[in-house]
């Protein structure tokens, strides 16, 4: 007689084995009708498990996170099905789910088409209407490799092959579509509803350029039509806010084929990047930290002895010379410790923090590259803060404060925060990892910040911080980091003298807020949509005439502007004032300021915003104090877009 304890903690008994379906049932129809899997003692289960023992109980919906996962895993199984119910020689390979929707790869002998997503996505549909259900069932391996090789599967029975042990497998099944998984899957396919295909790409098998080409199709799945809809709008205005098509438009930046994944700034992209740089300078130096530059080149011998050749050797722009093996840094972090290690340090110098806006270069394959978001030469704000044990909670709590600030100042004022914790491939003790996640663990809680846990996603040396922002469109973007780090300084032979006159080995953290420079900005190009707050905009006012006796009075204001620390311009082309006033608005200048004859006998301007708001006649001096109060705000400022 199972007793099933609920959420609310409510208890329900039964006399005999029931399915998580059939106790769905028993709360209410309408949640039968909803449920799509069961939280068992935490564990995730299809509706048609069998409970036969006293288990706590959550039921999962489409409105639930873990609802909409298995929504989109079922999708993604569903577009498979109707693949081959639409191309037969079409093989199935691995279709896990993304963020915002999923993906399956196939093995076929032509690329699919645009019209090829149509028809996959209308059979999807009809599919759907016909509620076929979802069957889990268990094969042992032989039985399963037997299975797909008749199938003429050869991509599923190498992945059989790959899966270590002896046990069964679970597969799940619609229709005489079968596939190797996990689960959970919703109970049948009348609960995929809302769901379309995205795009189609090119994907190397499991990842290795060695391998042959496959076909990735790419979908997205959501609870309702009308979540849907909003995703829909969502990735339309992103497809507006592309960085790239921004970049082309406004002039601040190229890429090209004899530099790939290496960035051309053009004056007005340069002059982001320095505003961008100049304020993270004065916000460290404010802050405590000394400002130090290393070497591009470093001796192949120090990321052996780092750790980073193991981990990141691949991925290491190498070269030699003088029968010496040199790489490209990939990071910063041991060149920091050898400025630490010139000149023994007391504990009396900790913390010491050091930082740097350190020029890095890796290998990223030539697919992955994507504009200014995934480049293979960028600028961190980087910076390691040595420090003794006692100091960790202390200098993260301040980190965090800092963080915060800074986000708020680019506009940012939502952040998400994860304790990623060790992977499997790590460095140091077991004892070490447990102090150090026990001190970031202890800064966040110290903080009272909402924080979630991310085991097995820390750093190879460290467990980490990760700090992500949310944009304008709710995207989520990874920026700001701080780590723990016991190892590296004792590899690279850190000490310090400690109060009792000891050598000790002192506590690295690793911390950036920005993270790269360069994928910082292109995620401000996005947010903004071009639309920079004049603090950053690369030219924060332009100064335009409407015939040519003004054009001396515009450029002395434009100069008296410029002296007084501002990006001005001045526009005095022999053009109608109309055509000027619409080049420098899709330019996104935050400030017109025309002057005709009337303006020129009272030496005003009519000061114009961006977003066609008339701000009256100014005098220079009060132009001076509007950028100031303007450009003071930061990213805190609202101007029309």
């Amino acid at each position: 007689m199972p007793t099933i304890t609920l959420p609310d903690q409510s208890q329900r008994q039964f006399e005999n084995p029931v399915t998580i379906l059939e106790i769905a049932a028993d709360i209410g129809p309408g949640l039968a009708k909803a449920a799509l899997a069961g939280k068992v003692n935490g564990e995730l289960l299809d509706t048609s498990y069998l409970i036969d023992q006293d288990v706590e109980l959550a039921i999962v919906t489409g409105r639930d996170e873990e609802g909409l996962e298995i929504i989109r895993h079922s999708c993604a199984h569903l577009m498979a099905m109707a693949v081959q119910e639409l191309f037969p020689s079409a093989q199935v390979t691995i279709g896990p789910v993304i963020e915002d929707g999923f993906y399956y790869d196939f093995a076929f002998e032509r690329t699919f088409t645009p019209d090829d997503l149509e028809k996959i996505e209308k059979k999807m549909v009809e599919l759907s209407s016909q509620n076929i259900e979802v069957e889990r069932s268990v094969l042992s391996r032989p039985d399963a490799i037997a299975l797909f090789e008749e199938k003429g599967e050869k991509y599923k029975v190498e992945i059989i092959d790959s899966i270590p042990g002896d046990e069964d497998l679970s597969f799940y099944q619609m229709g005489d579509f079968i596939d190797l998984c996990r689960g959970p899957h919703v109970p049948a396919t009348g609960h995929i509803k809302a769901f379309k295909l995205t795009k189609v790409a090119g994907a190397y098998w499991r990842a290795d350029a060695n391998n042959e080409m496959l076909q990735r199709i790419y979908g997205t799945a959501w609870g309702d039509k009308k979540a849907l809809k909003q995703y829909v709008r969502r990735i339309e205005e992103a497809g507006k806010r592309d960085h790239r098509k921004i970049g082309k438009q406004l002039g601040l930046f190229h890429s090209q084929e004899e530099a790939p994944g290496m960035v051309f700034w053009h004056p007005k992209g340069w002059t982001i990047y320095q505003v961008v740089e100049q304020y993270m300078r004065e916000i460290q130096l404010n802050n405590g930290y000394q400002e130090i530059k290393t070497p591009q080149l470093v001796d192949f011998s120090l990321w052996e002895k780092s750790g980073h050749a193991d981990k990141f050797g691949d991925e290491m722009f190498t070269t030699e010379s003088e029968n010496r093996n040199y790489a490209v840094k990939p990071m910063n972090c041991p060149c920091h410790v050898q400025v630490f290690n010139q000149g023994l340090k007391s504990y009396r110098d900790l913390p010491l923090r050091l930082a740097e806006f350190g020029s890095c270069h890796r290998n990223e394959p030539s697919g992955t590259l994507h504009g200014l978001m995934r480049v293979r030469s960028f600028t961190q704000d980087d910076a390691h803060i040595f420090c003794t044990e006692e100091m960790i909670q202390d200098e993260v709590a301040t980190f965090i404060d800092l963080l915060y600030s800074v986000y708020s100042d680019f506009g940012f004022d939502e952040v998400i925060l994860k304790l990623s914790t060790r992977p499997v491939k790590r460095v140091g003790t077991d004892e070490d990892w447990d102090r150090a996640e026990a001190a970031l663990a202890a800064a966040l809680d110290a903080k009272d910040l909402a924080w979630d846990l991310l085991p097995g996603e820390g750093a190879f040396y460290g467990p980490k911080i990760e700090f992500s922002l949310k944009d304008c469109l709710g995207r989520v973007w990874q920026c700001g980091t701080i780590q723990v780090d016991f190892s590296m300084p004792g590899r690279l032979d850190a000490q310090y003298v400690a109060e009792d006159g000891s050598r000790k080995t002192p506590v690295m953290l690793h911390r950036a807020i920005l993270g790269s420079f360069e994928r910082f900005i292109g995620i401000l190009i996005e947010n903004f949509a071009g639309a920079f707050p004049p603090w950053l905009a690369p030219i924060q006012a332009m100064v335009i005439n409407i015939t040519d006796n003004q054009a001396d009075f515009c450029k002395e204001t434009a100069e008296k502007l410029t002296e007084s620390g501002f990006r001005v311009s001045s526009d005095l082309r022999n053009e109608k004032i109309g055509f000027k006033i619409r080049e420098h608005t899709i330019q996104k200048v935050p400030y017109i300021l025309v002057v005709g004859d009337r303006e020129l006998e009272t030496n005003t301007m009519a000061v114009r915003a961006r977003n066609g708001d008339d701000l009256g006649s100014m005098t220079v001096d009060q132009v001076v104090d509007l950028l100031d109060s303007s450009v003071a705000t930061r990213g805190r400022f609202s101007m029309g877009k």
